[in-house]
């Protein structure tokens, strides 16, 4: 096999929505070269959404938990990869961990941005000029492209790929019939923390509202979710399930395409339902919807931009979490409506 057919691999992130980005530079990399087979390397928790990137061949498993060194597990899996023949890695994350692998593998080419000393780790290093790539997506897209290379314009929408026919099974099985009506994907979790999630309260009354149109209403999130979901479904009322905790990434990914709309707050499952070419009305408190916004033609953004957002915090340093409790059900309801006439 030639260098230029030669495989390449990325290092992914360990974020899921940032995964669902990574479809931007497969499908650059693809564009270049289609018979160039393109792997991903990623932990356990996002390597469902690897493994749905048109384009990727393998999502390859990082068993690594955040933050851990775990020299001698990286080693390991750095003498796995010797034998795929890789000509290129390309790190998006920009820890000196994270191009450990590809060194101890010793793969020609390493391509990432310059950050925490990993000279000699990286042999094809970039400077980020973050006014020039805003977004993450732009940062992510820009390493699978030559050194000074313009990103295009418009940069390729991420997409994932689902079927619909196990998710309409899993939603029957749990209870929510998709021939009985249009479904509205409530997603009211965001694991980096509560300065992200709108209240349970105004996820109930949206729920109130849309079953009141004749829609029905299933809640998706993760186990640590499950609790925060069952309250909003019992707030609700009967036509809204909890699915929380019921299904892995790999299923509600496919449950999510069988739905007709979603509600969420900036998070994993916004940047999957956003994949997903869901109608989607995505809340923002203190993050930034011009840093990670949902990548989609069928996307309404809720952001209220108030003098203190965005903080980027964890919790709302001044106690009040305004930006997110002024955003109205009224307002979110009113937005799914001009999406989904």
């Amino acid at each position: 096999m030639s260098d230029a057919n030669a495989p390449i691999l990325l290092i992914g992130p360990a974020w899921v929505g940032d995964m669902v980005m990574m479809s931007a530079p497969v499908t650059l990399l693809a564009r270049e070269n289609p018979a160039r087979p393109i792997d991903i390397l990623s932990p356990p928790w996002t390597q469902p959404a690897a493994a749905r990137i048109e384009g990727v061949r393998d999502a390859l498993t990082l068993p690594i938990g955040h933050g851990a060194l775990a020299l001698s597990e990286r080693r390991r899996i750095a003498a796995d990869l010797k034998s795929r023949g890789y000509a290129q890695a390309i790190v998006v994350q920009r820890s000196w961990k994270s191009a450990l692998i590809p060194w101890l593998a010793g793969i020609p080419t390493r391509t990432g941005w310059l950050g925490e000393l990993r000279w000699g780790l990286l042999n094809d290093i970039r400077h980020l000029d973050k006014r020039a790539l805003p977004r993450t997506v732009d940062r992510f897209a820009a390493l699978a492209l030559p050194l000074g290379a313009a990103l295009p314009k418009p940069l390729p929408l991420p997409t994932l790929r689902a079927d619909s026919d196990a998710g309409a099974a899993h939603l029957r099985e749990l209870g929510i019939d998709p021939a009985q009506g249009p479904i509205v994907a409530l997603c009211p979790g965001a694991e980096y923390g509560p300065a992200k999630r709108w209240p349970a309260a105004h996820f109930a009354e949206t729920a109130r509202r849309m079953l009141a149109l004749g829609w029905r209403a299933a809640l998706f999130g993760s186990p640590k979710e499950q609790a925060l979901c069952e309250r909003i479904a019992d707030d609700a009322g009967p036509g809204c399930v909890s699915l929380a905790g019921r299904l892995g990434l790999d299923q509600a990914l496919d449950a999510l395409a069988v739905c007709s709309a979603a509600v969420t707050n900036d998070s994993g499952l916004m940047h999957v339902a956003a994949a997903l070419g869901l109608p989607l009305a995505a809340v923002y408190g203190s993050s930034d919807p011009r840093h990670t916004p949902p990548l989609s033609d069928t996307a309404r953004v809720l952001w209220l931009q108030i003098h203190c957002s965005p903080c980027f915090k964890r919790d709302c340093p001044l106690e009040h979490t305004d930006c997110l409790n002024d955003i109205t059900p009224e307002q979110v309801v009113s937005a799914l409506q001009e999406l989904t006439a």
